[in-house]
């Protein structure tokens, strides 16, 4: 029976060979998304494991410990809005720990620079950024220790004497290798569990279009197998050797699918992981696939599409008469309506009630929310669908409207089937987009004036004494001023007369010269006769408004008394040029090279939040871009497939006189009417689970998407209505008066 079914799955000539390839294309692309997502998570994972024996100190280490400890200072640093790690070492012994990717500890002097980082290195002015590392590079760190093939890491060799004069160095007697997201206390690295959600959900988002337009294909021509399996059960054929005809064929385009999947997995599988998901690249390697990964989609998939064929032709196995007793379904109930009201009850009630804390807790009682809300718009469809055709059978003064609406109500099932995909495509969108757009209004960089422009360093709270520098804070000061873009350089004190107190009568934090803010009067002025005036460490805190018209608060000391106290910071403006920022970043570096905290723009500062709200950016265009294609073809090839069931209904009306542009209009209303009526539900039930989300989550309200969403939701509507047109020309070749005969 297998080779007998072979052979028929190619009997019925082009229309059977078209159905065989539609199925097995979208099969295909099933298995190329499900296989990326499963890659994707392992990619995840190996890069969260490359982070760990960046916490060492913090983080656990399973290596045995040495006698001799090694002396570690993990420092951040910025070059043109990323993110560099700084680690300086240095032996007190030939057993201390090396960490990993490099063959040996540098010694005093000496270096190991990532890949790309060595090559900023000798492509940019040492000026700008080879002046603040000490030494000449002896090597390159290799992948093992580098999250990311564009990761800029260095490790930099110092006598023992030197490290540890410097604060917050620890003694470690091994490298930790326990992921970031296996430890409490880890302070590098991504959260493997968060981004694990994050492309299920997507996975889960994008597979549901998938299923429906995998299931329209495999109903292509469904009446006329139907038939033909009914006449073979009237020549003798069993229930079970239709079952294992049918799911032969299907099970054929279903394994040429899944290999076509696996296919294009591998071949577009350097293009995924050079797109930053999680702030960062991955390496092509990092997107692997388990066996376990392999048998569960390779058997799965052809397994599931024998399962859909089985239950597809239940009717056949039931009675070879079964195809003939065909009668109007019982129209739907507003009790469809059920699981959509409870996705949204799910959701509304962590608004005012009490959400689990723990990020997998938050997953169980989330995730369920957005999915019944999903399954709900399914199985609220055909409802919507019988309401919206008996308003337009009301409404209705041509005979093409009336019949369009007469046939949806007669089958809203069937109506609704060729738009699904559709519908939950915009829904997904419209969930991405309004969770996502909102979380980037709330935490996006606003770049621009001096978050652009200043750059701080801070010694925030304790200070440093003056001298302490090589050359004096003066010499610093002069140093930044001659530097070419630099406007001026302000420097704040600590104030002895500040408690730690906030109140209106107490005195702020930081001091500053009135000499030196005549420089810059756009940050205010002080009174008249005053030397010194007190101000935030940032000059602007407290959020008040940077204007030549601010007075500062004066302070009883001279400008001598000021130059003998702690520095607080120092603040450079500068006109906003990357060469004026890095030259300015670099000798502040080189003149306090035991500071915690590099000098920063605001901009520096958030980059790192930046990336990641970049990668989440792309991930919603993932969902637009991949969601509405599948729709679009799911459509396609319901609206194809339900023309070829009813050529004969189609052709007897054509004989009875009714024109063709009438039965176009009958097909066009019967695919428009639905679709505009679940599009309007589908769009406002994501911006509404968007919002309480938002609400329950992040106590955030909704942000209105820009007009890019607009735009593309419009181009989807408007893509779907042309592929309904564009199936309308069928109508004259497959209703001639040939095909109305009785056979």
């Amino acid at each position: 029976m297998i080779s007998f079914g072979l052979r028929l799955a190619v009997a019925g000539g082009r229309e059977a060979v078209v159905r065989l390839v539609t199925i097995a294309a979208a099969v295909a692309l099933g298995v190329g998304l499900l296989l990326a997502t499963l890659a994707g998570i392992n990619a995840v994972n190996a890069q969260s494991a490359r982070y760990a024996w960046l916490n060492t100190g913090v983080a656990p280490g399973q290596s045995s410990a040495t006698r001799d400890p090694l002396e570690w200072l993990l420092r951040g640093d910025y070059f043109a809005g990323q993110t560099i790690g700084r680690l300086d070492v240095a032996a007190t012994g030939p057993d201390s720990p090396v960490p990993p990717g490099i063959p040996h500890l540098p010694g005093p002097g000496e270096f190991y620079a990532s890949p790309a980082l060595s090559t900023l290195l000798h492509s940019t002015p040492a000026a700008q950024l080879a002046d603040r590392f000490p030494g000449h590079q002896i090597g390159t760190i290799g992948p093992a220790a580098l999250p990311a093939p564009n990761s800029l890491i260095i490790v930099i060799g110092h006598t023992r004497g030197e490290l540890s004069q410097l604060p917050d160095t620890r003694k470690v007697t091994s490298i930790a290798t326990v992921a970031p997201s296996d430890c409490a206390n880890c302070m590098v690295g991504t959260r493997a569990a968060g981004m694990d959600l994050i492309l299920g959900v997507v996975t889960g988002a994008l597979l549901f279009p998938l299923l429906i337009f995998i299931g329209a294909a495999t109903r292509l021509s469904a009446t006329r197998r139907e038939q033909r399996f009914a006449a073979m059960r009237l020549l003798g054929a069993t229930p079970r050797q239709i079952s294992v005809i049918s799911a032969v064929e299907s099970t054929t385009a279903a394994v040429a699918g899944t290999a076509v999947g696996f296919a294009l997995f591998f071949l577009f599988r350097h293009p995924l992981a050079a797109i930053p998901f999680t702030g960062e690249p991955f390496y092509p390697g990092d997107l692997s696939l388990g066996v376990v990964d392999v048998l569960l989609v390779a058997l799965g998939v052809p397994a599931a599409a024998a399962l859909a064929a089985r239950i597809a032709l239940r009717r056949v196995r039931i009675s070879p008469l079964g195809v003939t007793r065909r009668v109007t379904p019982r129209p739907p109930r507003a009790y469809r309506l059920i699981p959509l009201v409870l996705g949204l009850g799910e959701l509304a009630y962590f608004v005012v009630g009490r959400r689990p804390t723990s990020s997998l807790g938050q997953v169980a009682v989330f995730l369920p929310g957005f999915l019944v809300m999903m399954a709900g718009l399914v199985v609220a469809g055909p409802w919507l669908t019988m309401v919206g055709s008996r308003v337009l059978a009301r409404r209705s003064s041509r005979p093409a409207t009336l019949i369009a609406a007469r046939r949806l109500a007669d089958n809203p099932q069937a109506g609704f089937r060729a738009i699904s995909g559709l519908v939950l495509a915009l829904f997904v969108t419209s969930v991405a987009v309004g969770v996502i757009s909102t979380i980037v209004a709330n935490r996006g960089i606003h770049s621009g004036g001096a978050a652009s422009t200043r750059m701080t360093q801070q010694f925030w709270p304790d200070g440093i004494v003056p001298g302490a520098a090589d050359s004096g804070p003066d010499a610093v000061s002069a140093d930044l001023r001659s530097t070419p873009g630099v406007q001026s350089v302000l420097v704040v004190r600590k104030n002895p007369a500040y408690s730690g107190q906030r109140g209106p009568d107490q005195p702020l934090p930081g001091l500053i010269s009135c000499a030196d803010l005549a420089r810059t009067p756009a940050l205010g002025h002080c009174a008249a006769g005053a030397a010194v005036a007190a101000v935030w460490p940032d000059v602007a805190g407290g959020g008040r408004a940077q204007t030549a018209a601010r007075l500062l608060q004066s302070a009883p000391l001279s400008a001598e008394q000021l130059r003998q106290l702690p520095i607080l910071s120092i603040l450079v403006d500068t006109d906003g040029a990357r060469s004026t920022i890095e030259r300015a970043r670099t000798i502040l570096e080189g003149a306090y090279p035991g500071s915690q905290r590099p000098p920063a723009t605001d901009d520096d500062v958030s980059s790192d939040s930046t990336r990641a709200l970049t990668g989440w950016q792309q991930l919603a265009n993932v969902v637009i871009l991949a969601s509405l294609p599948i729709a679009g073809c799911s459509l396609a090839v319901s609206v194809a497939g339900g023309l070829s069931e009813r050529k004969r209904p189609f052709s007897l009306l054509r004989l009875s006189g009714v024109p063709v542009r009438v039965l176009r209009r009958v097909v066009a209303l019967e695919s428009a009417v639905p679709l505009l009526v679940a599009a309007v539900v589908a769009i406002g039930a994501g911006f509404l689970a968007a919002q309480l989300f938002l609400r329950a989550q992040m106590d955030y309200t909704l942000r209105p998407p820009g007009p890019a969403y607009y735009l593309i939701v419009l181009a989807g509507i408007a893509a779907s209505l042309g592929i309904i047109a564009g199936t309308l020309p069928l109508l004259e070749r497959i209703t001639g008066p040939e095909t109305a005969r009785n056979e």
